[in-house]
């Protein structure tokens, strides 16, 4: 089905999220806990547009809105700008230490916050992307923990996890880069965990910690001694395919 986005005609199957039409056809809509491995999020809100449809205006969140019938988008109205600044106030308030927010600030015309109180410090928004990324690996080290103003991001006891296995996936999909990460001399340390990490066999590039591999090895049955990066391994599949 057609509909249109700021007044251009775009193709749209049946069941599409907004978002995922919009920047298929280039038409730029604000993320932030927004991210292709792990969609269906919906929780900052900022990528929230106006849709006109039989007639009637309403605003939606586009990365979880389907293309149902034929309908106008509207993605950077007034009305829109507006919303979206005090959703920026809000995120500000939260995590007024993360240079994403700090951007999304300069850019929408945030200044000083006098109504909210702010965090001092923090860089987390809660968009739980971090435990959504930790669970789709299967290992279920960190989680959300409390509630309310409580409300934060966790391993068990606030100590560092046992069961982190410092695949980094975690710090990855981070928006606001509230985990830290550090890697030097062949170790990374995450969560106040280090981490040895291993070398590729092939390029000798550092790739994955031990424990990482290990817990892929296991999963995916790979052969003993195959320590392989992404790169090689493909590069050794397609080699394996041609001859």
């Amino acid at each position: 089905m057609k509909i249109k986005i700021d007044g251009k005609e775009c193709e749209a199957d049946h069941g599409e999220y907004i978002l995922d039409v919009a920047k298929r056809n280039g038409i730029h809509i604000p993320t932030l806990c927004h991210t292709d491995a792990l969609p269906g999020q919906g929780s900052c809100r900022l990528c929230i547009v106006e849709v006109i449809e039989g007639g009637k205006n309403k605003v939606v969140v586009s990365c979880l809105y389907p293309v149902t019938s034929e309908i106008e988008v509207v993605t950077n109205s007034d009305k829109i700008r507006r919303l979206r600044k005090n959703i920026i106030r809000l995120l500000a308030a939260r995590a007024p230490e993360s240079e994403r927010i700090k951007k999304l600030k300069e850019e929408y015309g945030v200044y000083e916050e006098k109504r909210f109180e702010i965090d001092k410090g923090e860089k987390c928004v809660l968009c739980g992307l971090c435990v959504r990324a930790c669970e789709a690996m299967g290992v279920y080290a960190i989680s959300s923990v409390e509630r309310g103003i409580k409300k934060r991001i966790s391993p068990p006891f606030e100590e560092p996890p046992v069961d982190c296995i410092g695949c980094s996936a975690c710090a990855v999909v981070c928006p606001t880069g509230a985990i830290a990460l550090t890697e030097f001399e062949g170790k990374r340390i995450i969560w106040d965990k280090t981490f040895e990490l291993v070398k590729c066999s092939v390029c000798e590039n550092y790739f994955a910690t031990r424990e990482q591999y290990e817990f892929l090895k296991q999963k995916y049955g790979l052969e003993a001694g195959e320590l392989l990066c992404d790169k090689c391994r493909k590069k050794f599949t397609a080699q394996k395919l041609v001859f």
